[in-house]
């Protein structure tokens, strides 16, 4: 994949560097930390509150390739979608693949956020772009955050303004991700019609009960498991064969919201009187390199 690189730079008057502190209020009023899941590990991974931030990365996932190329650029924050110590370490020395990020990251002065569940819960967050570039109205979240707004939850549902053919459809979604080696794989009648969409970025089988309820004639999500995807196909053959799937790259569905989370991020922090340089990685992440599928 050749990812394009977003960037922004803000040159206006009276402006100045933000410290990282002032950076990671930003980060809380846009994707805030309470609306990440129990069993997840969101925020500053490394960095010194204090430290001036002038240039910010993002990207889907803090590996090596990525973490020198936001060092190499100069920059002082690198931002991923998915955490570096999601589960508990007893180590970060260099002799493993994570703490070599960590020494590499604060050796070339760069702190790490991570956004992950919260900003697939919160407004403009993941499911929220992806339900945009799909050309979804009346957008609602698949599963409401408990005690959160009416717009934040997991997943999305919303309905094409014209419908589809199964196959229009998928095509759209292919033509909308990056393109990684697993392409896009749909489960479903090629003519069936499809209007109402649901949609997970990420890994999304855990709302399949949410779909349903929502009577969505397709959703969109990644890393459907075989016996969840067999037995929601064996129980949509009550019901006229829906919700039909598409499956999508992890990678690729979450890559989508780093260019709007690059300029949310940037509109923020300018109207707040900051000058950042923000950018969008270039490195596809996807750990798949190529693909065999049967002849015609």
């Amino acid at each position: 994949m050749s990812a394009e690189t977003h960037a922004t730079d803000s040159h206006t008057p009276n402006t100045a560097t933000p410290t990282l502190a002032q950076v990671l209020e930003c980060f809380e009023e846009l994707w805030p930390a309470a609306l990440a899941e129990p069993w997840d590990a969101t925020g500053l991974v490394a960095g010194r509150p204090g430290q001036p931030v002038g240039r910010i990365h993002f990207a889907v996932d803090p590996v090596q390739e990525v973490v020198d190329e936001a060092v190499g650029a100069g920059a002082q924050l690198l931002v991923t979608h998915h955490p570096l110590l999601l589960r508990g370490v007893t180590s970060v020395a260099a002799t493993g693949f994570k703490g070599q990020a960590v020494h590499t990251l604060i050796e070339g002065g760069c702190a790490l956020l991570t956004a992950h569940t919260n900003a697939d819960s919160a407004v403009g967050g993941v499911s929220d772009v992806i339900a945009d570039i799909l050309g979804l109205e009346s957008v609602v979240p698949l599963a409401p955050t408990p005690g959160g707004l009416p717009e934040e939850g997991l997943g999305r549902v919303g309905h094409l303004p014209q419908a589809l053919t199964l196959s229009e459809f998928a095509a759209r979604v292919f033509g909308a991700m990056p393109a990684v080696a697993g392409g896009v794989r749909v489960a479903g009648d090629r003519d069936g019609i499809v209007q109402t969409v649901a949609v997970c970025g990420g890994a999304g089988d855990s709302l399949f009960d949410q779909v349903r309820a929502a009577q969505a004639d397709v959703y969109v999500t990644a890393d459907l498991r075989h016996h969840p995807a067999s037995e929601l196909r064996e129980a949509a053959r009550l019901t006229g064969g829906r919700p039909y799937l598409v499956e999508v790259s992890h990678f690729g569905s979450e890559w989508l919201w780093l260019p709007a989370a690059a300029e949310a991020l940037d509109t923020l922090l300018t109207d707040r009187g900051f000058d950042v340089e923000i950018a969008v990685s270039s490195h596809n992440s996807d750990p798949w390199d190529f693909v065999l599928t049967p002849g015609p």
